[in-house]
């Protein structure tokens, strides 16, 4: 074992104490309890100061490991990043606690809560549609979002969060159909008729059944007529027919829908 002489000594033990000051003077935290934590964590969430909340949930994942108290400081501070609008940082941590904790209480909550913050961006995706004109659109986040609400309300029926999971499935599904609606009806009003025909046969297809199906088959029915194709127009009337019933003449695609195409109902 080395010897120090007394001097190197009494600098050794000098360095370590201010360190550890030092240590104590950066976090305050240094000597809080796991409980205080939690509590000044909450307590800056409830207050609407997020990017306070955050560090000290994560500053209580580290002090509380391996206790159930680290899977609460997890889970909310996915919550605290999601409403921070730290939208990939609270899906990283949510895809992180689903896939250490794949027996916890709270994992249908991590289902929704990962499900709302993609449902979040799909909102402002179609709120900016609605403004400006039409582009291609990534409908990732859409998608993604209604898959958590899948799987949420497949593994866990009864979960106080599946009544509105289900609502915000039937929902994106809508969105996402009058979306493709709304990208036919932009090719249709500028002569492309065969990409207005491809986007609203995906409606149809991809979106069985859901309100935005009549506009689609209006499209399709004026594309074709457009086109010359005779055959083609009439087998879409009689779908849309027997789907809606008889009509003098299918409405025109760019006159449809008075109201904003975002809003169903």
């Amino acid at each position: 074992m080395p010897r120090f002489s007394r001097p190197v000594f009494a600098v050794v033990l000098t360095a370590a104490f201010l360190a550890g000051c030092s240590s104590t003077k950066d976090d305050p935290t240094a000597n809080w309890t796991p409980e205080r934590i939690y509590t000044e964590a909450r307590d800056e969430a409830e207050a609407g100061g997020y990017d306070k909340a955050v560090p000290l949930f994560e500053k209580l994942e580290g002090r509380a490991a391996g206790t159930p108290l680290a899977q609460q400081a997890q889970i909310e501070k996915a919550y605290a990043q999601y409403k921070g609008g730290e939208r990939e940082q609270a899906l990283a941590t949510l895809d992180r606690f689903i896939r250490l904790h794949p027996s916890s209480p709270a994992l249908d909550y991590a289902l929704y809560l990962k499900g709302l913050v993609n449902f979040n961006d799909n909102l402002g995706l179609f709120s900016w549609l609605s403004r400006q004109d039409l582009s291609e659109r990534d409908q990732k986040a859409a998608k993604d979002s209604y898959e958590s609400f899948k799987e949420l309300v497949t593994r866990f029926p009864n979960s106080r969060y599946a009544p509105d999971a289900r609502q915000r499935m039937t929902y994106i599904v809508n969105s996402l159909a009058q979306y493709e609606v709304h990208v036919a009806r932009y090719y249709y009003q500028r002569g492309a008729y065969v990409a207005a025909i491809a986007r609203a046969q995906t409606a149809l297809t991809d979106y069985d059944g859901v309100p935005a199906s009549k506009e689609a088959l209006d499209i399709l029915i004026n594309s074709y007529d457009k086109l010359g194709m005779a055959d083609l127009r009439d087998d879409a009337k009689r779908v849309r027919e027997s789907s809606f019933g008889s009509s003098a003449e299918s409405t025109q695609a760019q006159d449809t829908q008075k109201k904003p195409w975002w809003k169903l109902w």
